[in-house]
């Protein structure tokens, strides 16, 4: 996977981006947290090494897509160094359009009998 941040609208964006904001759409993560959830809910076809997540999280923090957090039910004795992430409601706006625009080529696929049905190439 690239690492680059979005285009100024933020579309289109890189695989790495989208799927730590897919990530982060369902709740705070921290890094490696991120590489677990997207592992698991690609079935292992993507993954995310830990150069590509951490500049990836850089640059997104950056552009104001994700902020990092505290963590809320940290316990004496965690690793303090484990950071945790949002996404903002600018992260939020730009994996929704993003999607869309991915609906949209299924779509086209489909028109163009490319593929039969959604997931099926």
């Amino acid at each position: 996977m690239t690492d680059s941040t979005p285009g100024p609208a933020g579309i289109p964006m890189t695989p790495a981006v989208y799927h730590i904001l897919l990530s982060l759409s369902q709740g705070d993560r921290h890094g490696y947290g991120i590489m677990q959830e997207v592992g698991d809910r690609t079935n292992g076809r993507e993954r995310l090494g830990p150069g590509t997540l951490y500049r990836s999280i850089k640059r997104m923090r950056a552009a104001g897509l994700i902020t990092a957090v505290e963590d809320p039910e940290m316990q004496a004795g965690d690793d303090d160094r484990r950071r945790y992430y949002r996404i903002t409601d600018l992260g939020r706006r730009v994996v929704a359009e993003e999607a869309r625009r991915f609906a949209d080529l299924v779509a086209q696929a489909q028109k163009a009998n490319v593929i039969d049905e959604p997931g099926v190439v």
